[in-house]
């Protein structure tokens, strides 16, 4: 029964939704425009806040809900804390799409969400503080969910969630890596700039 939470954990986490609503809508793969991956930052801005909305809510459920049976039937942290990054990695590394997804924010939050509450509120609020001052979505992104195992850890979580967390970090600074080039080049995009 683990192994087929497991796999459901990382199978759910594959649903692409910002691939399947740009190829509903537009008829192509979003991952050849933008950012290159389907991710509800992509969306936005090819798209706009009508078609990014659905997909971050959708991401972010694609996180909550596999942790939370994870947790509901097998109560055991390390479990739990596995499911958790099987989701993400199954988000940012869909087998179908030739392992090329999003780079798992929102679903990083809606596992974070399910793992540790109070951790997970002080996040959000880094990552809107951070996007606020500087208009770095991808800034924003990286330090929020850096900034989740700290939380976890000062507010004594437990071990297997601070360590599962910061494999998850790891997972998404390895998606941010050339979001990081451009924001050491000054070449990365604000908020609100539209791609070309």
């Amino acid at each position: 029964m683990k192994i087929a939470l497991a796999l459901f954990a990382y199978l759910f986490g594959t649903i692409p939704t910002g691939y399947i609503i740009f190829r509903i809508t537009e008829k192509k793969d979003i991952r050849k425009y933008g950012s290159f991956n389907t991710g509800a930052t992509n969306v936005l801005r090819l798209k706009g806040w009508k078609y990014a909305l659905p997909v971050l809510i959708i991401d972010v459920l694609k996180g909550a809900i596999p942790v939370y049976f994870a947790l509901v039937l097998f109560p055991d942290k390390t479990f739990v804390s596995t499911c958790a990054f099987l989701v993400v990695f199954g988000h940012c590394f869909p087998f179908y799409l030739r392992f090329n997804g999003g780079k798992g924010i929102a679903t990083s939050l809606g596992v974070f969400a399910v793992l540790a509450f109070k951790p997970f509120l002080l996040t959000f609020a880094v990552f809107f503080l951070v996007i606020a001052i500087t208009r770095f979505v991808s800034l924003g992104s990286i330090l929020s969910v850096l900034s989740f195992p700290f939380f976890a850890y000062l507010l004594q979580i437990e071990t297997e969630i601070v360590y599962s967390s910061i494999l998850i970090f790891l997972l998404v600074l390895l998606r941010h890596w050339n979001n990081i080039q451009r924001l050491f080049q000054g070449k990365e995009r604000k908020l609100g700039e539209k791609t070309p």
